[in-house]
């Protein structure tokens, strides 16, 4: 069996555009600098329905180079899976997690790589000090992530990171974790091995448009709060407290309204407040309890997080 220093993982979805590219600059900026070392670059095809697995099949009869490998998932399970799909055929000895989309400079891999021979670096991440996209993009990534450092990483870096670089032993203890709804950042940053960071500038796409929408970053922050943090929970109780209190308090106000004259009719207005208050602040609440219960359930049914329909 041939041995494996690195393995590439990209995830594929709507990418027709950008692979060549992407993949003639691997040659570029990472196999031709690190020829003592080799590689193999694991595509997984998240359910793309647009040409990317022809581009990709094309691609690895063009270079007829067994540094390639293609997944093809049957259909589109999510950026996350798709990174562990990429993990489970991983056969290097550290794996670099890398987008498809060229938004981050591909000579960044050999930084990480640099970082983990010589300075024995397990994980090694590459943060977003700039990026070249819309204001909106940026101030809810910025949201987001912040977010996710006050909640449940404080050592979460403030633009967040999509490039990683982990060792073969972290990516076993990830395999091992098997959960349902991962938290693919969190994972990482929850082993607590020491952590180098490499700044650097993020591009604007090279081609398409992202399809990492505002729905699917919620989800995701949802994920990384409820899979990591019981501070919901927690705030449940102190709200539950409060608002207790606030009834026993008000409750006392209204019996004293009685004993000195009376209670007037025109109530109308509080009482609904009160109501419409109480009854929002409790979907609220039965709405983060389901969030866990449905997560609890979803472990429990151990169901597959991708299927492989091929592999080339």
């Amino acid at each position: 069996m041939i041995s494996i220093d690195c393995t590439i993982i990209v995830p594929v979805y709507f990418n027709q555009d950008s692979l060549k590219p992407l993949y003639e600059s691997f040659i570029e900026n990472v196999f031709s600098v690190n020829k003592a070392l080799s590689f193999e670059v694991i595509f997984i095809n998240d359910g793309s329905g647009d040409n990317s697995l022809d581009e990709l099949i094309k691609l690895k009869s063009t270079y007829n180079d067994h540094k390639i490998k293609i997944i093809d998932l049957s259909r589109n399970f999510g950026q996350v899976s798709a990174f562990y799909a990429g993990y489970s055929h991983a056969s290097g000895e550290c794996i670099v997690n890398f987008s498809a989309d060229m938004q981050d400079p591909t000579g960044l891999i050999t930084e990480m790589i640099s970082s983990h021979l010589n300075e024995k670096y397990q994980i090694v991440i590459g943060t977003r000090t700039t990026r070249d996209e819309s204001f909106f993009r940026r101030i809810t990534s910025n949201i987001f992530y912040t977010l996710m450092k006050k909640l449940s990483f404080n050592n979460m870096p403030r633009g967040g990171f999509d490039t990683a670089l982990i060792s073969k032993d972290v990516k076993d203890i990830l395999l091992q974790n098997n959960e349902a709804n991962p938290f693919w950042q969190g994972q990482i940053l929850w082993t607590g091995f020491e952590i180098k960071q490499i700044p650097y500038h993020r591009k604007q796409r090279h081609s398409g448009t992202s399809k990492w929408t505002f729905s699917k970053k919620l989800t995701y922050l949802i994920d990384g709060v409820l899979g990591y943090s019981f501070l919901p929970l927690r705030l449940i109780s102190v709200i539950g407290v409060v608002i207790a209190l606030m009834g026993f308090l008000y409750s006392i106000v209204i019996f004293i309204y009685k004993l000195i004259g009376g209670i007037p009719v025109e109530g109308w207005a509080p009482m609904m407040i009160i109501t419409l208050l109480l009854s929002g602040t409790q979907m609220i609440m039965l709405g983060v309890i389901g969030e866990y219960l449905w997560r609890n359930l979803s472990q429990t049914r151990n169901r597959r997080p991708y299927i492989i329909k091929k592999i080339y």
